[in-house]
């Protein structure tokens, strides 16, 4: 009588889709390797924006009691002889951001946010200063070298979590894709110039672990069709494990991205490039389980993993059992 309360109000796909993405695995994983290697270039020209984590230095946020005029403050910092200064808005136009380069050792720092307090009060009375923070060089240096680590650490952990749970053709496509996602995902920070940081490394760990899990899914339905449809050719059993797991895989992206979303809108500077970081990986993540990992397991475990179709099996002679086939005992 409520049979139609278990039953969903909508799907995002038909449940009887038969997509024939590996069709397209030569244009994904081509694209794919356009867009990474213009990510790695960009990487180092014009490179990252690095945040003061990794740089250094000392980031000032101050408030002035009415709308700030940018250039007069951007001139009065400038003229105290603190180096390279960067002066913009930060969230509304009463707000501004100050970034000073590293001035030495505390002393040094101590008396250049002095300086610029009272640069600030001379050109904008009754301007206050809402957070001062400085990192040196050292102590940057030392977080941007454990950020590589944790990625690092992240990528090998993943390899072998999935070279244990399936075949090693599963996890070499897995960690391959996942490399390839976060080469995207660095490009896009150089391309919109979002400052590299801890919290960027962060939204990056996020997103491996978000594809990992994505891949996964696919993988296990891929593992349970090996099993159950022994003489299916490779290639479409791949596009029908595809189908199966479409609704799940866009469904998890979508919620994600939905709790991203308001974030990256109204989260303010300090956690809009996290989140537009995330956004921009759900995106990245999802396609490329279905045309960058899928394809490079059908390239791996073609011959490996399913040799092809059974030939029609012919009636046996009488008294002789029919012979099982190679494929056939496969489980």
């Amino acid at each position: 009588m409520f049979g139609f309360l278990r039953r969903p109000l909508f799907r995002l796909v038909p449940d009887d889709t038969r997509i024939q993405f590996m069709k397209g695995r030569f244009a994904g994983l081509a694209l794919s390797a356009i867009l990474s290697t213009a990510s790695v270039i960009l990487a180092f020209n014009p490179g990252l924006e690095q945040g003061i984590d990794f740089k250094g230095g000392i980031i000032m946020e101050a408030r002035t009691p009415g709308p700030a005029d940018l250039g007069q403050l951007r001139g009065a910092v400038s003229g105290l002889g603190l180096g390279d200064v960067g002066v913009q808005e930060f969230g509304d136009a009463s707000t501004v951001l100050i970034r000073l380069p590293v001035q030495g050792e505390e002393a040094a720092t101590q008396q250049a946010v002095s300086r610029v307090r009272g640069a600030l009060e001379q050109v904008a009375p009754g301007a206050r200063i809402l957070r001062t923070e400085a990192v040196g060089n050292r102590v940057s240096a030392e977080l941007f070298q454990g950020g590589l680590i944790a990625l690092g650490v992240s990528l090998a952990a993943m390899l072998i979590y999935i070279w244990f749970r399936f075949e090693w053709q599963f996890a070499v496509g897995a960690v391959i894709t996942l490399l390839l996602d976060t080469t995207k995902v660095v490009g896009f920070l150089a391309v919109t110039r979002i400052e590299f940081s801890l919290t960027t490394v962060a939204a990056i760990l996020t997103i491996i672990g978000f594809g990992v899990n994505d891949k996964v899914v696919v993988y296990d339905r891929m593992r349970e069709n090996l099993r159950k449809f022994k003489t299916m050719p490779l290639r479409e059993l791949i596009d029908r494990s595809i189908n199966e797991t479409l609704n799940r895989t866009l469904g998890t992206s979508i919620t994600v991205a939905l709790s991203a979303l308001p974030l990256a809108l109204f989260g303010g500077d300090t956690l809009s490039g996290f989140a537009w970081t995330m956004l921009f990986g759900i995106v990245v993540g999802t396609s490329s389980s279905i045309f960058i990992a899928a394809p490079i397991l059908l390239f791996l475990g073609e011959n490996r993993l399913r040799r092809g179709t059974e030939a029609p099996a012919r009636p046996a002679p009488a008294g002789k059992a029919p012979a099982t086939s190679s494929a056939g005992r496969r489980g």
